[in-house]
């Protein structure tokens, strides 16, 4: 007796179909698991085989083979106890074969229940594109799966309602998928909570409509975090595709809760983080801190008290805006264009230059801690901003500071217009992912903004990749200003957004 049972697989970002093959046969009784499977998938025969008895099934006193298609692509997870147990009661002539417009995906509860897994939206994705027309998953999954589009799934409490609805007897009420809202509020941290702060709060501004990287240096309480933590407030909502890209990878991770997320990520790890963790890894290839900012931030509070081989990470997927993981059991790609915002002191005891209190450190000490951070990590952040003590009056000021919604207002009209003057260019969707190859095309400049911009690279001696990032940022502060031309007043504001990294001497 035989049956074949279709269910999904995921690798990386991308979703296959899996045949699961049950195959009853004379001989003693065994339960063989073959087709690359790895600890998870093997221990679902004792899964399967409690929920069969615990549902009140017969389990077949046979040779029990079951083939995991196609056998050369390693299967992860649990995801499979569904379809073998479907897969088992088909073979013995309990169930009508379900066909291979039916797939089946979930882990079994000893009792039969189905438990949510990883990883559902790119497999109902995948799915759509192989012709599968119906997705039977845990309730809990339901509502991510909900959203491949020409798909009917059918959310389940237990592996008894997938028999039943199977056998006609209690149909399941199909999920209906979530709609999205392009033009979602932010509830979040406003920026009108920031008192002061004025050049910072330009340079936050600038770094959303371009979607620029940042790094904010200054003494403690200043606001460095404070203002970090408000920047995904004005950043243009999600889009659809973006709503997209960004959940999938949160489903691969197991951190999807519901449909599609409707929020740029804020990613905020601690400066203890691994570089596997940021980038991504582990036995099976995992996304890391740097895929789930994807279409977000990711913040990097006290950026001198991560290790530097950490921070070297970031140097690859930062110009790429893709992460590729290699281990033994795979290799997967992760998009990563994430905007990188970076907090740091001026020292180590954070009072380097300040007005009224005497820095503390040696020499030898501030040279330290600023070696920390490498030269070609910082010449890819665009945007190094100070941020100064903040004055008496303004903390006492009863008018609080420019709310988030009017500053968005500003970016979105922003990311507007780069949207229409990119629209021929794949995947460029805001000035900091234009390539090299179309600064010329897109960032033309008037005289007085050529000579000022050549005197300055003659002068400062700025590296090529300075260089193109300084005419990016050139070309967003005249977006703001409704320009096309960049003139000399956007260069000056593009320069001096380079010039700690020389004052402080971090390089």
């Amino acid at each position: 007796m035989f049956a074949k049972v279709t269910s999904l697989g995921v690798t990386g970002l991308a979703g296959y179909l899996v045949q699961v093959e049950t195959d009853l046969s004379g001989g003693l009784p065994q339960f063989n698991l073959v087709g690359l499977p790895d600890s998870a998938v093997k221990e679902s025969s004792e899964r399967v085989r409690s929920a069969v008895k615990n549902l009140h099934y017969q389990w077949p006193a046979s040779r029990i083979t079951v083939n995991l298609a196609p056998a050369d692509v390693r299967k992860t997870g649990p995801v499979y106890d569904l379809p073998v147990f479907i897969g088992i009661l088909a073979a013995q002539g309990k169930l009508p074969a379900p066909g291979p417009q039916r797939a089946f995906l979930g882990e079994l509860g000893l009792d039969g229940a189905l438990r949510p897994v990883s990883g559902v939206l790119p497999m109902a994705l995948a799915a759509v594109q192989q012709g599968v027309t119906e997705l039977y998953v845990p309730a809990e999954n339901a509502a991510e799966a909900a959203v491949a589009e020409g798909l009917t799934v059918y959310p389940a409490r237990s592996a008894q309602d997938v028999v039943l609805h199977l056998c006609g007897a209690e149909p399941l009420a199909p999920a209906q998928a979530d709609g999205y809202d392009e033009n979602g509020v932010w509830l979040g941290p406003d920026m009108a909570d920031v008192r002061g702060q004025g050049e910072a709060r330009r340079a936050l501004e600038i770094a959303a409509a371009g979607g620029h990287n940042l790094l904010l240096v200054g003494p403690p309480g200043t606001g460095k975090s404070m203002l970090a933590k408000r920047l995904p407030g004005i950043l243009p909502p999600l889009t659809y595709d973006e709503a997209l890209e960004t959940s999938a990878i949160y489903s691969v991770a197991g951190l999807l809760r519901g449909g599609l997320v409707k929020t740029r990520p804020f990613r905020s790890p601690h400066h203890s983080v691994s570089s596997t963790a940021l980038a991504g890894g582990g036995t099976v290839p995992r996304p890391g801190e740097i895929s789930l900012a994807h279409n977000g931030v990711l913040f990097l509070d006290e950026l001198p008290e991560f290790a530097r081989d950490t921070l070297e990470v970031l140097r690859q997927p930062l110009e790429d805006g893709a992460v590729t993981v290699s281990r033994v059991h795979g290799t997967a790609t992760y998009p990563c264009k994430f905007m990188l915002v970076a907090a740091m002191n001026p020292c180590k005891c954070g009072y380097l230059g300040h007005p009224t209190r005497e820095c503390t450190c040696t020499p030898s000490a501030i040279e330290q801690y600023r070696r920390r951070i490498s030269g070609p990590l910082l010449d890819r952040i665009d945007l190094h901003v100070e941020a100064l003590p903040v004055e008496y009056e303004d903390l006492a000021a009863e008018q609080s500071g420019e709310p988030s919604a009017a500053v968005r207002a500003r970016v979105m009209a922003a990311r507007t217009l780069q949207r229409q003057r990119y629209h021929a260019l794949p995947g460029v969707r805001c000035n900091a992912q234009l390539p090299g190859s179309a600064l010329r095309q897109y960032c033309r400049m008037t005289p007085a903004a050529e000579k000022l911009l050549r005197g300055a690279f003659e002068r400062l001696g700025y590296s090529a990749r300075a260089y193109d990032r300084i005419l990016r940022v050139a070309r967003t502060a005249a977006d703001l200003d409704g320009s096309e031309v960049l003139d000399s007043v956007h260069l000056s504001e593009a320069l001096q957004y380079r010039s700690l990294d020389r004052k402080f001497g971090i390089r």
